[in-house]
């Protein structure tokens, strides 16, 4: 059976691992910076001493196509080149270069396929430099509005616009992805399911719903020796009883649910001075909705008042769960099977360009393992072997929806271009 070729993988990750390397074997590669650039710049150079023809849209996103014989709409693969601060070697890279392995094992093979192949590496999708994160894919879906994601600014004060214009990857915006027969992307799972259960691949059924709430405790500021326990309106005590409750009562639902106090502040934020607010983050993830709600009706249903300090509550924001195609799904699934790797079909709690691009585009996830499920740091790793077999996964995957063995006809029938 048709493999990719390892070594090449292994030497192209290990090419891209350099634009932007840190101190413990991570990256940082910021969306449109100095080392962003770089890795552009490396593969267009690569995809076009390959044939292939390489375009770009008005967000910056690439698309290096291997072109077909018929006007079909193509085969979209890919994913990110962008990273956090000291992040890994796979996160998002390893989705356009298992990609670009795909077309190059095609072309090796000498196949000939009745649809485009297209590479896809999308802008800003950790929204590490610019908030907020899956940029461009959200603006191709028409989740974002255009002039509102130009306008997001850095920490330096530069803004998106600037910095697109600056790179030389501003492009036309009769060159977005506008349709295609499927998109699939291949990740790194970011979790520890796939190696707990010794997976290989990790068959992606959608995207779980979030809902994500600030929390702000008001108090009174004092002097911390003079100031009694009993007088006090301590936010910071306040805060610890209000997570108290949180936790006991979201510990009533499925125990599937995940959720995180992410961010915490506290003013004045001095060792001698009783805080006078407590604001924090909770964020919450599960694929049902009517779980999310009963979220949402928690959070709501908190105390207003509590050891003398004021609770409010906001809204931030949400999202729903994303089913990714069924068919798509299946080609995945088979694939795997074919190959003869084992399997885990699973959601994502993490986001991706995928479950926007699924909005108009039928669309489905390859995950690989994680070591230990990290991700987002340095030491975030996957072994070349792993990689390959999700490469092998992708290739096959891309062979049977070309080849017509998946039938798309009701995706396609609801497709809507954004």
């Amino acid at each position: 059976m048709l493999k990719t070729n390892r070594q090449r993988l292994q030497e192209t990750l290990t090419l891209f691992s350099q634009y932007g390397a840190t101190e413990h074997n991570g990256v940082t590669r910021l969306s449109l910076s100095e080392e962003d650039i770089l890795a552009r710049d490396k593969f267009k150079e690569i995809c076009e001493s390959n044939g292939l023809n390489v375009t770009v849209d008005d967000m910056g996103n690439m698309y290096a196509t291997l072109p077909s014989t018929t006007n079909n709409p193509p085969i979209v693969i890919g994913s990110h080149l962008d990273s956090v601060i000291k992040g890994g070697r796979f996160d998002g890279v390893l989705g356009v270069l298992t990609a670009l392995e795909v077309v190059q094992t095609i072309q090796d093979a000498d196949i000939k396929l009745d649809y485009p192949v297209t590479i896809v590496n999308f802008t800003n999708e950790e929204g590490a430099r610019f908030e907020p994160s899956l940029m461009a894919s959200g603006v191709l879906s028409g989740k974002f509005v255009k002039e509102v994601m130009l306008a997001s600014k850095d920490r330096q004060g530069i803004t998106f616009c600037q910095a697109l214009r600056e790179s030389g990857y501003e492009g036309s915006e009769a060159h977005r992805l506008k349709e295609a027969k499927a998109y699939v992307e291949l990740h790194i799972e970011q979790g520890p399911v796939l190696e707990h259960y010794q997976k290989d691949i990790g068959v992606v059924t959608g995207v779980l719903g979030m809902v994500c709430y600030e929390i702000s405790v008001d108090g009174e500021s004092n002097h911390a020796g003079t100031t009694p326990i009993s007088m006090r309106k301590d936010s910071m005590f306040a805060s610890m009883n209000i997570i108290s409750i949180l936790r006991q009562k979201l510990k009533g639902l499925p125990e599937d649910l995940v959720y995180t106090i992410g961010r915490i502040n506290a003013t004045p934020n001095i060792h001698t001075v009783i805080p006078n607010n407590v604001t924090f983050t909770l964020e919450s993830r599960h694929q049902d909705p009517h779980v999310i709600s009963q979220v949402e009706q928690i959070i709501e249903e908190l105390p207003k008042e509590i050891e003398q300090c004021h609770v409010s509550t906001k809204k931030l924001w949400d999202r729903d769960t994303v089913h990714f195609d069924a068919a798509i799904v299946e080609a995945v699934n088979t694939s795997v099977d074919d190959l003869g790797y084992t399997k885990h079909k699973m959601f994502s709690g993490a986001g991706h360009d995928a479950q926007f691009i699924a909005s108009y585009i039928p669309s489905s996830m390859i995950f690989v393992p994680s070591a230990k499920g990290y991700s987002h740091r340095e030491d975030e790793y996957t072994s070349y072997d792993e990689c390959s077999k999700g490469a092998d996964v992708l290739l096959h995957t891309v062979l049977k929806i070309a080849k017509a063995e998946v039938s798309l006809a009701d995706s396609l029938a609801n497709q809507k271009t954004p």
